[in-house]
């Protein structure tokens, strides 16, 4: 079974500024794209649990802030940040 994934506005609205903002707009669209697929699939394993029940998932270059509601099969993304995957050899964005 699948979840449905809803982007509050002020989700929708960071993505948007992320998007305008950037030269690598192909990045953020392909990125969103996969955000929702992951979601919808299992996102209660996906990203890393943080407090009140939230969780986090960086899919560069944005990261995502969303709560899972299980007995109703919804993700709410909640926020939408820039996000940098650093080199592990350099260290470098």
């Amino acid at each position: 079974m699948t979840y449905t994934v809803v982007w509050v506005p002020a989700a929708e609205q960071e993505l948007a500024e992320l998007w305008i903002n950037t030269a690598r707009r192909r990045e953020v669209t392909e990125a969103a794209g996969a955000i929702d697929l992951r979601l919808q699939a299992a996102p209660a394993e996906e990203g890393e649990s943080r407090a009140h029940g939230r969780r986090i998932l960086l899919v560069p270059p944005p990261g995502v802030t969303f709560e899972v509601l299980l007995k109703d099969r919804i993700v709410r993304v909640l926020d939408v940040w820039q996000f940098e995957k650093r080199d592990e050899q350099t260290g470098q964005i």
